[in-house]
């Protein structure tokens, strides 16, 4: 039987549990990366490469990027809560939008009053 997999470094991983006859699988061989990584770098290494990273996106694919995923991520999380126990007594997405627009509308008529009393 043939075991699926790849060699990595000499050693080859098995992505098949019963195929594997003590030799890791792929996400074994993950995990033990991640974790020697973890151990020998700390949290800046981390942050660098994450900064890193933002910045070859963000030069790539440009800032609507960031907001069409910033969309899509809020209106799924949105849809996860819509009726579920942790959404009751909490204010709608839709709501919310509605008050913030209300509120930035009465302060742009307060600021135009306020400039039509100094003005007289």
């Amino acid at each position: 039987m043939l075991t699926s997999g790849c060699k990595i470094g000499g050693e080859f991983l098995s992505i098949r549990t019963e195929d594997r006859k003590g030799k890791m699988t792929v996400a074994e061989a993950g995990r033990k990366g991640g974790e020697k990584t973890a151990s020998t770098h700390g949290r800046e290494f981390y942050e660098e490469i994450g900064r890193k990273g933002g910045e070859k996106v963000s030069m790539e694919r440009g800032p609507e990027f960031y907001s069409e995923i910033g969309s899509k991520g809020g209106s799924e999380r949105a849809k996860q809560h819509e009726g579920s126990a942790e959404a009751e007594g909490k204010t709608s997405l839709e709501e919310a939008g509605h008050r913030g627009g209300q509120r930035v509308r009465r302060l742009i008529q307060d600021r135009k009053e306020l400039e039509e009393e100094k003005a007289r």
